[in-house]
Order: structure tokens, then C-alpha cells, then sequence
């Protein structure tokens, strides 16, 4: 075992014992028991020294270009983003971890118009869900790179299918030097914010996320907990076992308060989204994760008009846990902002995010994912200066 490996296995067994105070502790508090070590007693504050509402470029500048391509990442820092969300990582067939929204890539490449590949659509049951289409875990890596992204809506955002064609799959390992480079030629640190998606579904094919993810972390020595890298998931249990393998700052995201967690449902564990809002359940979370990527509407309500009401206390639990909040997603287009924001009714038209924004930053985020970083960093001004 080289010594490399082993550190991580020194760290991951001190952690696991840490973790499992932290469960006992949690449990404990309701008994007067000593409770556990904060988020940032157990973390470093790299991540803490990030600018406020800190400015994620979701898939990096996907209101402009085809998402989860360099051609996007790249824009969000040309734009302000703080953080790229770079990116939502799938595997390969041959193991490589690339990045995509989702598995099944028909909606965000041209292989649709490879005949080649014709043979390998299919239907899968993805979480649940009968998906029909072409799957990155059918593919090997020299077969993906034959491909090219294309717009995900195009409806909403016609102005990017001009790029359609252009750029290729970026791996994990690309966006990795990817980001020395970009650190190096900017002069300041680039930080990215990368997702494993659907952990559970890929375990069960042998193709472990957390893993693969942790290996090229400590080959590019960004497996610390000061690294320019905060790592995330749907899935609770692939953030508990990243939490074994690597020091990065942790965030679990949470989708509508009625939904479960696939790895949840996977396990017969009956706790929903409501339940991890408590302050019960941030607890539970703050004893391996050091933030939360709730939806919006978890953080301020809308009502069956689709308008925003009043502000739930997330925000103010989750501090309370010593947690961030790094909500998703904003983006400009009328369809996507609440009701009373938007502004006539074409759907590729932009409403006002702008009130959007400050009507969210009001409420202590501190943070939020935005297909738009330039509107999200002079919404982020507008709020600050007042």
C-alpha cells in the first residue's frame, strides 16, 4: 500500500469513529448529553472564505452555452461565478467518470445522429423512473469523446443552439487540470462544485461513484479539507462515504420536502425531504456534511399560483447547525422564476430575476446556484450595497 493510500485510510478510520460520535451525539442531545463537533470544528474554513452569497455557475454558464462543457464553465468564471459546478458526474463503461446532467445523454449530445450507436438506445429504470434513450455507461470513454453537446432545452433557450456541435465530453480528470490551469492563468483560486449522481443505481452496476471520485482527488492533491473543491449529492449515504474517503467540505442537496432520497427508498428508509429539514435532521446531517443544496422552495414557499410567500426558518435552523445553504436553481427565463416575477408569457423570454434574487438573499443564503452569473453577481451587488 503506498502512502498515500494509507493516509487515507489513517483519515477515513478517524473519521468513521468521529462520524459515529457524532451519531451518538445526536442522539444524546435530547438527553442532555455533550452534543457533537461543528461542521467547522471537523473542517477547515477554505470554503467559509468564499465571497457572500457566494455565486455557483450552474453547469457553468448553461443560460448561455450547452451546459456541462468547457465552453460553459469557462464563461461562468468570464462572467463572476465564485464556483463552477463542474460537473454532475457519470461513468463510463470503462470506468472513467465524465460529465452529464444525467446517465442518459440523447437530451445533451448529438448521439441520436450517430448510426453507429443506434443500436445501443434503450429503456432503463433510472431511480425508479423507465428512462428511454442512450446511457454514458454503455460507452466507453473513446466512444463518448466521438460525440458533441448540444442545448438541453433549446425551447427556452434558443440563442445556444448556435453552439451545438462544438464542444465534447469533459472528463472529471480534464475538469481537474482544467482548474490548475484556469487558477494559474487568473491568478486567483478557481473553485469547483461537482455532483455524484445517481450513486446508488451506479453501485449497483460495479460502477462505484465515490470511490473513483476520491482516487482523482488525491491524484491532484484536492482531497483535503481546505481543497478548491466541495463535493455533492442527492444521496445522503454517497455523501457519508465520501465523508470516509476524502477531508473536502461536504454539501447534501435536497430536493421537494415530499420526496425521498433514491438511496432512502433503495434501503427502506422511511424519512422524506420534510424530515430532513427539521432541525432533527440538519443535526443528523452536520454530523458528516458541512452544508445543504436545498431547492428554492424549501426555502421560501410558493403558493398555488405559483408566487412566493413567506420565508420557511431553514436558513436560520441550518446556521443554527452550523451548516451553509447553497440553494438551486436560478435562472432568468419566465418559466422557471416564481409567478410574480415573470413577465409576459413566452417561455425564452427573461422575467426579473432581479427581484428574485434579492427577495432569496433576504433571507441569509449564502449562496445559490445560477444558470446566469453575470445576473446573479450584479444581483449579489445590488443586495450588498443597500
Amino acid at each position: 500500500m503506498g502512502a498515500q493510500e494509507s493516509n487515507g485510510q489513517e483519515r477515513g478510520t478517524a473519521r468513521r469513529t468521529l462520524l459515529s460520535a457524532a451519531v451518538l451525539g445526536a442522539g444524546g442531545a435530547a438527553l442532555g448529553l455533550p452534543g457533537t463537533a461543528s461542521a467547522d470544528e471537523r473542517h477547515g474554513g477554505g470554503y467559509r472564505s468564499l465571497p457572500r452569497p457566494t455565486v455557483i455557475g450552474h453547469r457553468g454558464a448553461s443560460g448561455y452555452r450547452p451546459e456541462h462543457t468547457f465552453g460553459s464553465y469557462q464563461l461562468a468564471l468570464d462572467l463572476g461565478a465564485d464556483v463552477v459546478e463542474a460537473g454532475d458526474l457519470v461513468p463510463t463503461r470503462d470506468g472513467h467518470l465524465v460529465c452529464r446532467h444525467e446517465p442518459e445523454i440523447g437530451g445533451t449530445t448529438d448521439v441520436a445522429a450517430h448510426p453507429e450507436f443506434a443500436g445501443r438506445r434503450t429503456t432503463k429504470t433510472l431511480d425508479g423512473v423507465p428512462t428511454t434513450g442512450w446511457f454514458t455507461e454503455d460507452f466507453t470513454l473513446a466512444e463518448l469523446k466521438t460525440l458533441r453537446a448540444v442545448e438541453r432545452i433549446p425551447a427556452n433557450r434558443p440563442h445556444n443552439t448556435l453552439y451545438d456541435g462544438r464542444w465534447e465530453i469533459p472528463t472529471f480528470e480534464e475538469v481537474l487540470r482544467w482548474q490548475d490551469e484556469q487558477t494559474r492563468k487568473r491568478g486567483k483560486q478557481v473553485w469547483i462544485y461537482p455532483e455524484t449522481k445517481h450513486p446508488t443505481y451506479f453501485r449497483a452496476l460495479g460502477l462505484g461513484l465515490e470511490e473513483r471520485v476520491a482516487k482523482l482527488l488525491r491524484k491532484y492533491g484536492k482531497d483535503r479539507k481546505d481543497s478548491p473543491v466541495i463535493l455533492q449529492s442527492f444521496e445522503p449515504s454517497s455523501i457519508q462515504r465520501l465523508d470516509k474517503l476524502v477531508g473536502n467540505p461536504l454539501v447534501v442537496l435536497l430536493s421537494a420536502a415530499n420526496t425521498r432520497p433514491w438511496d432512502f427508498v433503495a434501503a427502506g428508509d422511511p424519512r422524506t425531504v420534510a424530515d430532513l429539514v427539521t432541525p432533527a435532521g440538519l443535526e443528523w446531517i452536520a454530523s458528516y456534511a458541512q452544508g445543504i443544496g436545498p431547492t428554492l422552495d424549501l426555502v421560501i414557499p410558493k403558493d398555488a399560483a405559483g408566487n412566493l410567500t413567506t420565508a420557511t426558518t431553514l436558513v436560520a435552523d441550518a446556521h443554527r447547525a452550523g451548516l451553509i445553504l447553497h440553494p438551486y436553481t436560478m435562472r432568468n427565463e419566465n418559466p422557471f422564476l416564481p409567478a410574480n416575477f415573470r413577465k409576459g408569457t413566452a417561455v425564452d423570454a427573461y422575467g426579473d430575476p432581479f427581484g428574485a434574487f434579492k427577495a432569496y438573499f433576504e433571507t441569509g443564503i449564502d449562496g445559490v446556484f445560477s444558470d446566469n452569473a453575470d445576473t446573479a453577481v450584479l444581483a449579489r451587488a445590488d443586495f450588498l450595497k443597500r
